[in-house]
């Protein structure tokens, strides 16, 4: 009867508004939630066929929530080093479980912070997952499961060294100095430092790292022994601390054109560990040293300038000097922050100045995020109307951007919430109007009778 179908639709009518109603709350509620992703509700009408043509059978009303997951919040800037925002497509990677072993899920809510172990968790409790870098700061060649990705820890990264694998001389040999006596090895046998005696005519004192940290002072020194020609030995200031005879690393003649510049070619040949760049004209020493302190054995490259040009190590009739020794390398630093940059790389930084990549973050992209399964703590399981998920980069294959040291904000707007709440509000009444009134309806039926 059409009376009793008025009441059945105000029902429904009465459900759907209530479920809109708990969507509104729940969205005024998580207002403040990061990577929150508002809820709304879906109305579609339900009809029931009529038996009779002319007849109308009401049905009511069919209420389906919706997440308006692919939706961008606002993103804004945060003083945490470890936040981390994503500006466009794409899921941070988590899992319930800080060894990988739980369930992964996916989130937007970016507040991640090192719990008391050192794994970067956010608000929700779940632990953010990323690809481990290698040696060479590559991501795993098999990089496409969840396999690959493992639960970033910041706790256990130690001190680390830097040794040093380069060095670059910008020095001026007096063009007027005379000539002298040299025996080949003499300045490294009689290990002249700058305290002591006068030989070699020039000198300068350097200082490099080993793979333990451990510092080294070598000295560089020139004795002139014909016209545009000086002598040069590099070697260790304590001989003992090398393997190489009388600390000696590198020795041979340096040739200087008429024009004060090296002559990259003569020298080269004269070097002990020499050689040019031909496509530069760069004079390098490839210095292998043996140290006996344990360290790992180092390659040192000594930059001495280009061929025909005065970037680096001259002769002019002008005073010795140093314009510039520069090397690479570092001691022992321990760690004094960590960072994630716009491309999602989690380095470390030392306070020695050194830096280590050593995570790259990844973004779960899906076909269709809205159909993901709402969790607990802004978290969303994969379904099988959203599809699988897919591991990218960012910035790469339809994947959003990282915004360091930033948060997404939910996508609430407050003002359109109250808005909807008043229409539901209304909406509601109305509907309990039906009710009463088709209740009326069939108690004056029932008065017929009597």
């Amino acid at each position: 009867m059409s009376l009793t179908g008025a009441l059945f639709a105000g029902v429904s009518g009465l459900n759907a508004q209530s479920q809109n109603m708990a969507a509104i709350g729940d969205n005024l509620a998580n207002a403040s939630s990061v990577g929150y992703k508002r809820n709304s509700t879906r109305f579609s009408t339900l009809v029931t066929e009529s038996g009779a043509a002319g007849t109308f059978s009401p049905g009511g009303v069919r209420a389906a929530p919706f997440a308006a997951v692919g939706e961008q919040g606002q993103i804004s800037t945060s003083t945490s080093p470890t936040d981390l925002a994503v500006s466009g497509n794409g899921f941070f990677v988590v899992n319930s479980l800080s060894d990988g072993t739980g369930e992964f899920l996916y989130t937007r809510a970016g507040s991640f912070v090192p719990d008391s172990t050192g794994n970067l968790r956010n608000t929700a409790g779940v632990f953010l997952q990323a690809w481990q870098l290698d040696a060479n700061g590559a991501i795993p060649a098999t990089n496409a499961a969840l396999s690959s990705v493992q639960t970033i820890n910041v706790g256990q990264i130690g001190g680390t060294a830097s040794p040093t694998t380069r060095t670059e001389f910008g020095m001026n040999l007096d063009a007027d100095q005379a000539i002298s006596a040299y025996v080949a090895g003499d300045m490294s046998l009689n290990n002249v430092t700058p305290a002591l005696g006068t030989s070699p005519q020039f000198f300068r004192t350097f200082q490099i790292f080993d793979s333990l940290g451990s510092a080294h002072n070598l000295t560089v020194g020139y004795i002139k022994t014909a016209t545009n020609a000086w002598a040069v030995e590099v070697f260790a200031n304590t001989a003992t601390e090398v393997t190489a005879g009388n600390g000696l690393l590198e020795s041979g003649t340096i040739t200087f054109n008429g024009d004060g510049t090296v002559d990259a070619t003569t020298t080269a040949a004269s070097l002990t560990t020499g050689s040019v760049n031909a496509t530069t004209g760069e004079l390098n020493s490839t210095v292998p040293i043996t140290w006996t302190n344990g360290a790992n054995a180092s390659t040192v490259q000594l930059d001495w300038g280009t061929d025909n040009r005065t970037d680096g190590v001259g002769q002019f009739a002008a005073p010795f000097s140093v314009a510039f020794v520069n090397q690479n390398g570092a001691a022992v630093g321990q760690l004094s922050s960590v960072d994630v940059d716009e491309e999602g790389v989690v380095i470390a930084t030392f306070n020695n100045g050194e830096s280590q990549r050593l995570f790259k973050i990844p973004l779960a992209t899906f076909a269709d995020p809205s159909s993901l399964s709402s969790r607990t703590g802004n978290t969303y399981a994969e379904t099988d109307g959203s599809g699988s998920f897919n591991l990218r980069e960012a910035g790469s294959s339809g994947a959003g951007d990282f915004v360091p040291s930033a948060l997404e904000a939910a996508n609430v707007d407050i003002a359109e919430e109250f808005t909807d709440m008043i229409v539901t509000q209304r909406v509601f009444s109305a509907n309990t109007r039906v009710i009463t009134t088709a209740d009326e309806m069939l108690e004056e039926l029932v008065r017929i009778i009597r």
